[in-house]
């Protein structure tokens, strides 16, 4: 992950290999240069009972391996069939890229990356439900 900067607003939270850090009063800014380190910021994360959609699954399975509760083998293996499965569906360019940056992330051990262009693909499926819901 070498290269993250973390933007980080006063009082905001991160979840950095299991510890949660808490910035002081005034926004900064902190370089991750450790490139196995597992970022998570917790205005980010997926609480289990918000795990109700699609992208949502595939993106909790991600944050679980950066908070350290999911075994990275395992985990890129369900990973990757949910973008899959979501490649199935989400059929757009916009999305293809952003699924395509979701894989590669994967395949690199780059979970923080993965999961970063999964939640793009989040407001395109809550339009999606919601025309659903519509019809």
């Amino acid at each position: 992950m070498s290269g993250l900067v973390l933007k980080l607003g006063p009082r905001e939270r991160v979840l950095v290999n299991g510890a949660v850090i808490e910035n002081g009063d005034r926004r900064s800014r902190l370089s991750i240069v450790t490139p196995s380190a597992n970022i998570l910021r917790l205005r980010d994360a997926i609480h289990p009972e918000e795990v109700n959609t699609p992208v949502r699954r595939v993106c909790y399975i991600a944050q679980l391996v950066l908070s350290g509760d999911a075994d990275k083998d395992e985990a890129r293996l369900q990973l990757m069939r949910g973008i899959e499965q979501l490649s199935q569906v989400l059929v757009d360019h916009d999305s293809r890229a952003q699924l395509d940056k979701a894989t590669e992330a994967v395949l690199d051990d780059q979970y923080y990356q993965a999961l970063k262009a999964l939640r793009a693909l989040l407001p395109r499926e809550e339009r999606l439900l919601a025309a659903a819901h519509r019809e």
